[in-house]
């Protein structure tokens, strides 16, 4: 009988095998809500990493020559091994990062769609013939095809444990490429039993080598010329210094914002205060698409205040393994101080606290989903990246003003827009700078075959299976 014992394993995975190093000391992987130790994994050492990117490289020499046909086959027989483990994995997700139980359970659904999207894209995914036959290329024929990149490097964060590994690993196995992930110290156990999973289907040893390890290793591998791409997801300070120390590898960053809500007047406040309620309080606010601002128009701000602070005091709050809690703890006592801090500071400042603004569960690291106004944009709670249960609700005297705070950052993820003016719309859409503008619903909108990703100091690149299949290869051009 399957139990989640079988899933959890306490060593790295390099080469198809479980290896550890005790003499480098150990990483404790704790339940976020009970705060029992789930596992305690041994870092690797200097000679294990090394042996990480070489089974790599051997692993990429044998996936390159394999067909379309092959690697979907391939993938196949990974989505169906996952199908059987769904309720295993969902059960991890929920303990390790502390999501609640249903949000983890959903996204268990999405990985299966983006290995699914990963196999079927791989039988589509072609060059383009170029029109040459003209000049000096009369009576020629020219088209590209792509052909996978080398081994990749793959940073993963802890708020979606193994749907954010999906995103880099998926399009990789439908290339051709191979993986060295680090995965979240916070939440390296998902990674860990996937990699297992991606050995069961039949990839060759070293396909998805799966590494804890300190920074120091880390950051080894990010200079490492034989990886030849690196896709990060983090946070902007560590993610804007890895690509200053790449060289010549491709790279893709995720990194974060603190994403605005535009609401204009004539809209359903009943919905767009239960949304924006979701948007900014789901799994605590820590997700990188959480609403943090939300700015309104002064001829519906009571009704929408009155109708938000009920929809947020409504919220069921504890333990993530109980399906009517939408929000749990934080992941870890670092960001329930932090954002402790702020809210406090915000305060300090002339902040007013609509409701919120303390702490639940001290033990189990649970914040109330908090509401502030009358904020200035100097503060932390405003400027900085939240990535926890709080919102700023502010008034704004027209649509352009709206559009025009919501600009004021040097973040530029997803923006939400509530208009029903389709000449609003148009303008949103053209001056708002962002990477997408998601009309009539809040910025935590995403479809995993899209393209996702930021502008300014919120990334670069974009994630989708195809786009990123795109940066996991590159192209050549026969003529004849």
């Amino acid at each position: 009988m399957n139990s989640l014992k079988n899933l959890i394993n306490c060593k790295s995975f390099v080469g198809g095998k479980w290896i550890d190093d005790p003499k480098e000391g150990h990483l404790d992987i704790l339940d976020k809500y009970d705060q029992t130790v789930l596992a305690s994994i041994p870092f690797l050492n200097t000679s294990q990493i090394e042996q990480a990117v070489k089974t790599s490289e051997e692993a990429f020499k044998v996936m390159s020559r394999w067909s379309a046909g092959q690697r979907a086959l391939k993938l196949e027989k990974l989505l169906d091994l996952l199908k059987e483990k769904k309720d295993l994995f969902t059960e991890l997700i929920c303990k390790e990062a502390g999501k609640p139980v249903v949000y983890a359970r959903a996204e268990m659904e999405r990985c299966l769609y983006v290995l699914n999207l990963a196999k079927e894209e791989c039988l589509r995914f072609e060059g383009e013939k170029v029109p040459i036959d003209f000049g000096l290329g009369e009576g020629k024929t020219a088209f590209t095809k792509p052909f996978p990149i080398g081994p990749i490097l793959a940073i993963s964060p802890f708020n979606f444990p193994l749907n954010l590994v999906m995103h880099k690993v998926a399009p990789a196995l439908a290339i051709g490429c191979s993986v060295v992930l680090k995965p979240s110290m916070m939440t390296p156990l998902t990674s860990l039993a996937f990699s297992d999973l991606v050995h069961q289907a039949g990839f060759p040893p070293g396909t998805l080598n799966t590494l804890i390890c300190k920074d120091k290793e880390a950051e080894l591998l990010v200079r490492d010329e034989r990886l030849k791409a690196l896709s990060f997801t983090g946070s902007p300070k560590v993610g804007w210094f890895l690509k200053t120390i790449a060289g010549r590898k491709k790279v893709t960053l995720e990194l974060g914002g603190n994403a605005a809500v535009i609401v204009d007047e004539g809209v359903d406040i009943k919905k767009a205060a239960k949304d924006i309620c979701g948007g900014s309080f789901l799994y605590s606010g820590q997700i990188c698409i959480s609403t943090q601002r939300i700015y309104v128009h002064a001829s519906i701000f009571q009704a929408l205040k009155d109708a938000l602070i009920e929809n947020v005091e409504s919220l069921s709050i504890g333990d993530p393994k109980e399906e009517k809690n939408m929000v749990g703890p934080l992941i870890n006592k670092e960001a329930l101080e932090r954002v402790g801090c702020w809210i406090d500071e915000a305060k300090h400042e002339g902040a007013v606290v609509l409701t919120g603004g303390r702490v639940l569960d001290e033990k189990r690291n649970v914040y109330a989903p908090t509401l502030l106004t009358e904020t200035k944009d100097t503060m932390k709670v405003v400027f900085e990246e939240a990535f926890g249960p709080l919102a700023i609700l502010e008034k704004v005297d027209s649509f352009e003003e709206g559009v025009e705070r919501a600009n004021k950052t040097r973040f530029g993820l997803q923006v939400g827009v509530y208009t029903n003016n389709i000449d609003r719309m148009k303008y949103a859409f053209n001056q708002c700078e962002t990477g997408a503008v998601i009309m009539n619903f809040v910025p935590g909108f995403r479809i995993d075959n899209m393209p996702y990703g930021g502008i300014k100091q919120s990334g670069f690149g974009r994630e989708g299976i195809k786009y990123t299949m795109k940066d996991f290869s590159e192209e050549k051009l026969l003529i004849y």
